[in-house]
Formats: structure tokens, C-alpha cells, sequence
């Protein structure tokens, strides 16, 4: 089971975004345990999943495992457009041990109740009995998921055990804070509440940047700690975010290219000095602080 403080994690990308890097994982997953997270989600929004090729998506979630040593859990988001592919990925990721999966509803058609059902069925038997968790994100696939179909399908498969949640603002949130779920924030401004009403954890796209500072916020949540994650993560969605969150890992020693899949894109070089100008006053505020 998931807990605490997990990286919606990026995916190290080469070739202007063609190939996977698989000599970064390994430095990327010791920057994450290195600052305190408990977790990654591979193949999320942040990790430009929905934009790989199935077999790239198999050999990401074998690189991010293999990486982890078990030093930290490896939660892998295999939702795609199709039902089938999702579930081949899913029983995949449960076949090399990862420790959770996450399905986002499929983009483009917009599913109604019983088709929702069907699809997120059909993946948490496919990885059974690994943990399985709905990636609730109404602004990405297009639809929210009722909370009907989430009891039914807990009800149909005992590995449905939660959510990453990422609907803002908080009334839009709050509604998915169901009894006997396992609820993760998305939203880093909702951490604080989030926690504060029960969720079990936070599931954050910053943290891939900032791990540290999102560790520190998830295990001793503040009004104030969360509004300041929220100021950064605001910051950072004034550029393209995959591109933006590996400059600034690469900024940090990390190295992670800042290559994304097309149709997404690279910085700009004005866009390149805002961010280090920015990341460079947040490293001299920290150390005027300390």
C-alpha cells in the first residue's frame, strides 16, 4: 500500500525526446531517496506516459524498479486510450513487481458510467492482486469519474484500495474523499487539507524538482507550507512543465535532459534564464533562511 510523499515523476527522454535515457533513471531515483520521498508514480502526467510507445512504457516501469531496489515504491500509471493496452500494462507492471498501478480514464471519448466500470475493471483484475488506484483528473481525460463507479468497482475487485485525486479547487476535491479509500492529492496548494481530512498521502508532479520540499510539507503539512509549494508550483506552469521540472532536476545535478516527446516542447532560451533566475533566488532565500 501506498503512503506519505510520492514524485509524479518525469521520464528521462534523449534524441530531442525520441529515445528513452536509461542511464539517467538511476541517478533520478537516488535524488528521489536521497530526499526523503516515500514513493514515485511513473508515467503520469509529469512522465509524458500517454505519449510512449507500449514497449517504451514496459522498459520505463522495468528501469524505475530496477533503479528503486526496493529503497522506495514504484507505483506505475498504465492507463491508455485503449482498454486492452491498459491492461497489458498493468498486468505488466504487476509481473515485475511494482508496488502499486494507477489508471487514468482513457482522453478523447468522453465514457459514461458503465463504460468507466468496464475499463477500470477490467485493468485491477488484470494486476490483481497489487494495489490498484484511479487517477481522477476531470481536466485531462476529459470526464470526471462518478463516485458510484468507484464504490462499484471496489465492491467488484478487493485490490481497489484508493485515488489520486487532482481536480481543483478544493469543492471539486473534496468530493472524492470517500470512506474506505486511500486518497492522494495532486493539487500541492490542497495538501494541507487534504491531509488534514484523511487522504494518506500526496502524489505531486513539483516533487519531481523539489522532493524535498514537498517530503517536508507532506509529513509536517502547514496553511503555510502548502501555499508556498502552491506559489512554486504556480511558477512553474507559466512554461512547458515536463520540460521545465527536468531543467530545473539538471539545475540540481541530476542528470536528466530536458528532451520531452513531441508534440510537447523544449524551453525556450528566455524561457531557460526566467527558470534559473527564479530557481536561483529560491536556492539564496533558503540559504538566507538557514
Amino acid at each position: 500500500m501506498l503512503r506519505g510523499a510520492l514524485a509524479a515523476s518525469v521520464t528521462p527522454l534523449r534524441d530531442a525526446g525520441a529515445a528513452l535515457d536509461e542511464d539517467a533513471f538511476g541517478p533520478l531515483v537516488d535524488f528521489f531517496v536521497d530526499a526523503g520521498l516515500d514513493g514515485i508514480l511513473a508515467l503520469g502526467t509529469a512522465g509524458e506516459g500517454i505519449l510512449l510507445e507500449e514497449t517504451e512504457r514496459r522498459r520505463v516501469a522495468d528501469l524505475f524498479l530496477q533503479a528503486a531496489e526496493r529503497r522506495i515504491s514504484v507505483a506505475v500509471q498504465c492507463g491508455a486510450q485503449s482498454t486492452a493496452e491498459t491492461v497489458r500494462l498493468a498486468a505488466h507492471a504487476a509481473k515485475v513487481g511494482a508496488d502499486a498501478v494507477v489508471v487514468i480514464g482513457p482522453p478523447y471519448f468522453r465514457l459514461d458510467e458503465r463504460a468507466q466500470l468496464a475499463h477500470f475493471l477490467a485493468a485491477a483484475t488484470a494486476c490483481a492482486p497489487l494495489p490498484f488506484y484511479v487517477y481522477e483528473f476531470a481536466s485531462t481525460s476529459g470526464y470526471a469519474v462518478a463516485p458510484s463507479v468507484l464504490r462499484q468497482l471496489r465492491e467488484s475487485a478487493s485490490n481497489v484500495v484508493g485515488l489520486k485525486v487532482s481536480d481543483t479547487p478544493w469543492a471539486a476535491f473534496e468530493s472524492y474523499l470517500l470512506p474506505g479509500f486511500d486518497i492522494f492529492v495532486g493539487p500541492e496548494a490542497l495538501i494541507q487539507q487534504g491531509l488534514e481530512k484523511g487522504a494518506a498521502g500526496a502524489v505531486s508532479a513539483l516533487a519531481s524538482a523539489f522532493p524535498g520540499e514537498v517530503a517536508e510539507v507532506v509529513r509536517r503539512p502547514t496553511v503555510e507550507g502548502a501555499a508556498r509549494l502552491a506559489e512554486m508550483r504556480t511558477f512553474v506552469e507559466r512554461f512547458p512543465r515536463q520540460a521545465a521540472l527536468k531543467h530545473l532536476l539538471a539545475r540540481q545535478g541530476v542528470p536528466v535532459r530536458e528532451d520531452v516527446r513531441a508534440p510537447l516542447r523544449a524551453l525556450t532560451l528566455e524561457e531557460r534564464e526566467e527558470l534559473d533566475t527564479w530557481h536561483a533566488s529560491l536556492s539564496a532565500g533558503s540559504r538566507g533562511s538557514g
